[in-house]
């Protein structure tokens, strides 16, 4: 591992914990602790937590804040109320994917409206120049600043609701409710966010009680956990990785992401009419699930075939610890996009049975 890698200011915790560490977009990060499995089972079961300190996280502050953000957005922005967010992309002009992020509406300050975005860490840089294009200074990085601990599980909200004043059963979990709030008697920001299908709570806090409260919920028995198991865990709930699953080239409507594309909602947008089009016309190919019988897992970068050629890629792959069978996601021609379509993935040198199905696996 190199000494340019970057770190996240947990990263001694993890250390003493006995994390396997490897390299992430750029940073050094936890991959497991005692296992993936053991992690992803805990998750699915009681409650683990994730050191997602390396997601970038900005600021933005200003008039005419929601004008300029609906223009770079396919979902109307305008129907997020204070104290909830949004799932949604940033669209280049031919409607590729630049990320997919989280806006998170705040109490404004006069005519003053207040903003925060979560992004990947992968593209933190990309997206705060595309921002900052668009907002100029009402833009503001706090990633350095910051600590960002996800907390997910059935059990995660019990967990956490005696470390914090706020009742966290109000925050809305359907329209990610968050609100500012103290965290170990320290003002903090928490939101009923997650990237694991399960509930849960993002925390974003500083440095130093980021560190603690690692620490207390450690000693509480929660699980830490690594993204061995958070990729699992994304990928039997159906979510998207960025650069794997969607990236700059492929638009929300062949990544299977059309429930967030508000065309009738808002006016003009970059990538808008690339979006008509397609919806007007159809796409020529689409992400789908697929579930693989026996142990074979099919992987990032696997031909799909079809018929004897090779009609589509495997974007992401695993043997599903709840479920106990293969999946996947995949882009295969719209015509082949079918529930029940039976395709073949490529495994070295054998072809192998893949049943296309919904993305949601859970």
């Amino acid at each position: 591992m190199t000494n340019s890698l970057k770190r996240t200011p947990l990263y001694d915790l993890h250390v003493a914990a006995g994390a396997r560490l490897v390299e992430f977009g750029g940073w050094e990060m936890p991959v497991q602790y005692k296992g993936i499995v053991a992690e992803h089972k805990a998750v699915r079961s009681q409650v683990g937590m994730f050191d997602v300190s390396h997601m970038g996280k900005l600021a933005i502050s200003g008039k005419g804040v929601l004008e300029t953000l609906n223009n770079l957005v396919p979902s109307n922005l305008g129907r997020v109320k204070v104290g909830q967010a949004l799932y949604t992309v940033l669209l280049n002009d031919q409607a590729g994917i630049i990320d997919d992020v989280i806006f998170y509406r705040h109490e404004p300050d006069g005519d003053r409206e207040n903003w925060s975005v979560i992004v990947n860490a992968s593209t933190t840089d990309k997206d705060k120049a595309w921002l900052q294009e668009h907002l100029g200074d009402r833009l503001v990085d706090n990633s350095a600043s910051q600590t960002l601990i996800a907390v997910q599980g059935k059990t995660a909200i019990a967990t956490l609701q005696d470390l914090i004043a706020s009742d966290l059963m109000k925050l809305p979990r359907l329209r990610f409710g968050h609100t500012h709030t103290e965290v170990l008697g320290v003002p903090s920001f928490v939101a009923r966010t997650g990237y694991t299908g399960e509930d849960g709570c993002e925390i974003m806090t500083d440095i130093e009680t980021g560190k603690a409260l690692w620490q207390k919920l450690l000693d509480l028995g929660v699980a830490p956990c690594g993204l061995g198991c958070r990729d699992t865990l994304r990928l039997e709930a159906g979510m998207h990785l960025y650069g794997q699953d969607m990236n700059d080239t492929i638009t929300p409507l062949e990544a299977d992401l059309m429930w967030i594309v508000h065309l009738k909602e808002k006016g003009d947008f970059i990538g808008r009419a690339v979006l008509e089009d397609q919806k007007l016309n159809g796409v020529p190919r689409k992400l789908v699930g697929l579930e693989l019988e026996g142990r074979n897992i099919a992987r990032h970068d696997y031909p799909i075939r079809y018929e004897g050629e090779t009609v589509g890629i495997v974007t992401s792959g695993t043997m599903s610890p709840t479920l106990g069978k293969a999946i996947a996601f995949g882009y295969v021609p719209s015509h082949l996009a079918k529930n029940g379509q039976i395709l073949q993935v490529q495994i070295r040198d054998k072809e192998f049975p893949a049943k296309v199905t919904k993305r949601n696996f859970l």
